[in-house]
């Protein structure tokens, strides 16, 4: 049971001893007292006036004194205004490090059949091009709010919705097949997304040329730069191409699809592979091909409700105004759909396959409109959790250089950046002497570990909602707010954990109270038991930097402890037994919150 629990109940049963009334929880209101007070816990006792009838510094005086005879907690009161800051006994501090040490799990919830189910979508990428670094903090958000709602005691199903249609499909297609040569990832030796982002970049150079030609034909005959370029545009050959082999697509021409199939094949084998490396899974993976049909099969069932209307071309459209906003395209007059008809296509097969009670779409925030209509719309078409759903929505992530472009094959590539952050790891560690004595098997785990966790870190500290640069060389520092520097302080106490085994040293299963602790250790055991309610706090803000900002507080507070106090030379055996008790269970934290970040902690480094 929380300390804070305990003096609930006990300032209850001390406000009907001493004023005769009876009060609910809620109306007790316990914060953390502020560092320049003495004391661990502050009780406002604005609330007790009336009852009281006397003024804030007496009230705050006699619960207090009510208090410390009553409640063995606490060990010593005093009174600022009308705030009574109690200091709780090195017992009741023990006593609370034992409960988080009997449970391996402390701070999570566990699922039971009668949990909730909460779906979420991330990843979302397109078949044209492989993974980037956009998709890298779409993809960190996405797996970290996963196990975070997990832990927070619900049923999780992570889903993917893979983009394998379209234009944009069709133009990596098309230059594969013109200046391809049949070259496969087998014969060049690439990844397949890495070898179709090529011809994606190869057809919009093509495109590029051809338009430049055009233009200088156009300008020459007398046209403007503005009236030559959309000229160029619209009558561009490759682009033509494209645009029929897409309308090809549509009608199942089975060359244009088995073609398709081979690509799109390539790119799913090398998306799996990124996947891996990032330690990023999912459940269930859906695919626009499959779902666009059950859109426009959802939608032509809206407008035969009444939900939707048609217009003279053919176009089904939403009227929102009544709701405050627009009216919004579903289908075009020719019948294809647009990206809202997919969404709502994957909502109707999801829903057939899951008792969803919660939808998270995590998606850039340049789609905060779209997720504002999708959410109207699926309430109309009778959803039960369209008006609930959740928009994960969050900021770009660039580079100190700048914004990147695919087209323009500028993009930073997942694979690579992954390499490059697992190479520097290695390099940076070994100038600080931390890989010294290690196999060469060890080093190069650490190496990824250590890469990849500063990677991840360096991502998930940031409030999601903003937007942020990545900048790889800060974020391998072994100090400050970095994954390596909590990554380090896991291994360190680790260290002193198997020193104390290799002493003949074990921790008992319950610590013995009796001992007077300092008051970095209480402040050290409040912070540990603080885990439980970070997690239940990044659950409701769907918010992973609460996490990673937590632990590196914590870690930091134990390398303080670590600092000024002897842990394995301390003259005191139940001292030192304590302190390595204690670092087992800040270890088993930093560990706990480390994972929900999805990053590995080393045992030596």
């Amino acid at each position: 049971m929380k300390i804070e629990d305990k003096l609930v109940a006990s300032v209850i049963s001390g406000l009907k001893a001493l004023y005769g009334q009876e009060v609910p929880e809620k109306m007790v209101q316990l914060q953390k007292t502020k560092k320049e007070f003495e004391g661990h816990l502050t009780l406002v006792v604005f609330p007790f006036l009336k009852m009281s009838k006397k003024g804030p510094e007496q009230t705050a005086q006699e619960i207090g004194e009510y208090l410390k005879v009553n409640d063995p907690a606490v060990a010593a009161f005093n009174v600022i205004k009308g705030f009574l800051n109690l200091t709780i006994a090195s017992a009741t501090w023990i006593e609370l490090l034992n409960e988080i040490q009997a449970d391996e799990q402390y701070g999570l919830v566990q699922v039971t059949d009668a949990s909730p189910l909460v779906m979420i979508e991330y990843s979302s990428p397109n078949t044209n091009k492989p993974l980037h670094l956009g998709h890298v903090r779409n993809n960190l958000l996405g797996n970290a709010l996963a196990n975070i709602v997990a832990a927070n005691g619900n049923k999780v199903v992570k889903t993917n919705i893979v983009n394998d249609r379209g234009i944009h499909i069709c133009k990596s297609m098309l230059a594969w097949k013109k200046y391809g040569n049949g070259e496969t990832p087998e014969t060049s030796g690439k990844k397949g997304d890495h070898l179709v982002g090529d011809y994606y970049v190869s057809f919009d150079k093509h495109y590029k040329a051809e338009v430049k030609e055009l233009m200088a034909k156009f300008t020459a005959q007398g046209m403007s730069d503005d009236e030559a370029k959309a000229k160029a545009e619209a009558e561009s050959p490759l682009m033509q191409e494209a645009r029929e082999m897409l309308v090809k697509w549509e009608a199942g021409d089975p060359e244009v699809r088995g073609l398709w199939e081979m690509m799109n094949n390539w790119v799913y084998a090398g998306f799996d592979e990124t996947y891996k490396k990032m330690g990023v899974s999912f459940d269930k993976i859906y695919y626009e091909s499959n779902t666009y049909l059950e859109g426009k099969e959802k939608v032509m069932e809206g407008l035969e409700k009444g939900f939707f209307y048609k217009k003279e071309d053919g176009s089904v459209w939403a009227d929102l105004t009544a709701e405050g906003l627009d009216h919004k395209l579903l289908l075009r007059g020719d019948g294809t759909s647009v990206y809202m008809t997919q969404d709502i296509g994957t909502a109707k097969l999801r829903f057939a396959d899951y008792p969803i009670n919660k939808m998270i779409y995590v998606v850039g925030n340049e789609q905060n409109y779209h997720f504002q209509v999708l959410s109207i719309l699926l309430d109309k078409l009778g959803f039960e959790w369209g008006k609930s759903l959740v928009h994960f929505s969050y900021g770009m992530v660039e580079l100190p250089e700048g914004k990147m472009k695919s087209r323009e094959g500028t993009v930073v590539d997942a694979d690579d950046l992954m390499e490059e952050m697992i190479a520097t790891a290695k390099e940076t560690s070994q100038e600080l002497g931390k890989l010294d004595g290690l196999t060469q098997e060890e080093a190069d785990d650490i190496a990824r570990i250590v890469g990849l966790g500063a990677l991840k870190y360096f991502i998930l500290k940031v409030d999601a909602r903003k937007n942020m640069t990545f900048n790889p060389k800060e974020s391998i520092d072994f100090n400050g707010n970095t994954g390596p520097f909590i990554q380090y302080t896991y291994a360190r106490i680790q260290s002193v954990l198997r020193k104390a085994a290799e002493s003949g040293i074990t921790i008992p299963e319950q610590i013995p109270a009796g001992i007077e602790l300092s008051e970095k250790e209480e402040g050290l055991i409040q912070m540990v038991a603080d885990f439980a309610a970070v997690v239940k706090q990044a659950g409701e803000d769907y918010s992973p930097s609460i996490i990673a900002n937590y632990t590196y507080d914590l870690v930091k507070e134990y390398n303080q402890f670590y600092h000024d106090y002897s842990i394995l030379r301390e003259e005191n055996e139940a001292v030192k037994v304590f302190r390595i008790a204690l670092s087992a269970n800040v270890a088993k934290v930093i560990r706990l919150g480390m994972n929900l970040l999805g990053i590995e902690v080393p045992s030596r480094m």
